[in-house]
């Protein structure tokens, strides 16, 4: 089922800005979407606007071509045949499995119901569990009857709000691949909130990136990282920097002067007249730092963070710049040795110096 949000936005009474400002993205059928972004940017909110729980003040929200939310229209939730699990699996503590999974599914007569509750606790590998009750099961297992039960009326769309937010790191990044392949088994069209990079990205075909109520970005997670449509977006995706740089050309190229170096030979640079004497920011990742020490440029480690196979290190150099790298974990190095490194940027993000979240980069020059 395709969904549509055209200039959506939802205003609560007293608040001065709209908690959803203006959204507008379509989601095709059988695709998961994923909303993320910071506490309070109003991912939650436009979820609930789906689901019917919140009236929009302006905009419209069709599902497969019809309204269900306008100026003039609003389809109750019940109507709206939409699926939710929330964050706390809301099972009934005092219903076994296939009671829980077959709580949407009193209209259907027994053996169907039955048949129904065996097929989506298979789908989401619970195969038998039905006569267990929710205490007896793990938080992953939990999360998964949740599943089941908003899978088995067959909506037409499933929200899903942070489902996984209560479980451990290792377990939330492991299940949100299980629950994509679930869902594209089902065939669901679905769509997620989260706060975590790592569950937007194992589980999203698109994912919409908001910030104040407005949605910034709406792409996949590869395009999201290498070209952020803002500044908010390039901030808030991965680890990263926006340094000093400036723009000048050489010999018919445009070389990028940074405080790790000058960067030469970069795809998708813009010229250096998109900006007042060349002089920008540009953003450099951790992953565009690499360290070398017999690199001439030499950053003290300020800070280190142990990632297992990797170490973030925060890096200060000598001007006072502060830069991220990932090295591998054994690069052990102490807080306050001085180090190599070097820049190796493939493509050329840059921002006009001091400007706002929702700045766009200056495009690249025609090849």
């Amino acid at each position: 089922m395709h969904v549509e949000l055209a200039g959506l936005s939802v205003r609560y009474r007293g608040q001065s800005r709209p908690a959803v400002d203006a959204v507008s993205f379509g989601l095709p059928a059988g695709a998961i979407g994923v909303l993320i972004g910071p506490s309070g940017c109003g991912k939650t909110t436009l979820l609930r606007a789906v689901a019917g729980l919140e009236r929009a003040s302006a905009g419209e929200i069709r599902l497969s071509g019809e309204a269900v939310e306008s100026a003039g229209v609003h389809v109750p939730p019940e109507a709206r045949r939409i699926g939710m699990v929330f964050q706390d699996y809301a099972l009934f503590p005092h219903l076994d499995v296939g009671a829980n999974v077959a709580f949407g599914l009193r209209s259907l007569p027994r053996g169907e119901r039955a048949a129904r509750v065996a097929e989506v606790l298979a789908l989401v590998g619970l195969a038998g569990t039905e006569k267990r009750m929710p205490h007896e099961l793990s938080g992953g297992q939990q999360q998964r009857v949740a599943l089941a039960r908003a899978l088995a009326p067959r909506p037409r769309l499933l929200l899903l709000d942070e489902p996984f937010s209560n479980l451990d790191v290792d377990l939330r990044e492991r299940l949100a691949h299980e629950v994509r392949a679930i869902l594209k088994a089902a065939q669901a069209t679905a769509l997620f909130v989260t706060h975590d990079q790592l569950e937007a990205f194992a589980i999203g075909d698109a994912i919409g990136v908001m910030h104040q109520g407005r949605l910034h970005q709406w792409d996949d997670a590869y395009t999201l990282y290498h070209r952020p449509a803002t500044r908010f977006v390039a901030d808030f995706i991965g680890h990263g920097v926006f340094a000093p740089a400036t723009l000048r050309e050489v010999a018919g190229q445009v070389v990028v002067d940074t405080p790790v170096g000058p960067l030469r030979d970069v795809a998708e640079c813009p010229l250096p007249s998109a900006y007042g004497g060349g002089e920008c920011e540009v953003l450099l990742r951790a992953d565009d730092i690499v360290h070398d020490d017999a690199a001439p440029v030499k950053a003290q480690i300020v800070r280190k963070s142990f990632r297992g196979s990797e170490f973030l290190y925060t890096l200060r150099l000598a001007s006072g710049e502060t830069v991220l790298a990932h090295v591998p974990s054994h690069h052990d190095h102490r807080v306050g040795e001085w180090i190599g490194i070097r820049a190796e940027v493939d493509h050329v993000v840059t921002f006009q110096r001091g400007s706002g979240a929702t700045s766009a980069p200056a495009p690249s020059a025609p090849a």
